[in-house]
């Protein structure tokens, strides 16, 4: 029967991360507001896979990956190659789906958020080709 007390331990540190990282993300929204973004989509999947953000400020398009962790540095290092690749691929479905947007060009950027609130946000993380 231990496999039914593990299997309920994963299910609700799942819940707990869900839930940890839609807050991370209501937390990132405001942010980007505040600064004259205007956020277009939030949880947004694509057959590529889901971006979080998609904002847009003065014709500039931004694929905002968000990233909560205990500290800003474990946030900072939580993007690896295979995400980056996997965002890019969903980033171009949502633009062959909403075209118009990004007259003054496109680019990744990552907000970071730590156990203690602090957000970070890190414009042009990392380009295609990366």
């Amino acid at each position: 029967m231990s496999g039914f007390g593990d299997t309920t331990r994963r299910l609700l540190r799942g819940r707990r991360a869900e839930a940890a990282g839609r807050g991370a993300e209501d937390v990132a929204a405001a942010a980007l507001a505040r600064d004259g973004w205007r956020v277009l989509a939030r949880r947004t999947r694509t057959p590529a896979g889901e971006l979080d953000l998609v904002a847009e400020r003065d014709g500039l398009l931004a694929f905002v990956e968000v990233k909560a962790r205990p500290s800003l540095t474990e946030a900072a290092f939580a993007l690896g190659a295979r995400q980056r690749m996997r965002l890019v691929a969903a980033a171009e479905w949502w633009v062959a789906a909403n075209p118009g947007h990004g007259e003054a060009g496109m680019r990744f950027d990552v907000v970071i958020v730590a156990a203690d609130g602090t957000v970070r946000r890190i414009a042009d993380a990392f380009r295609i080709g990366d």
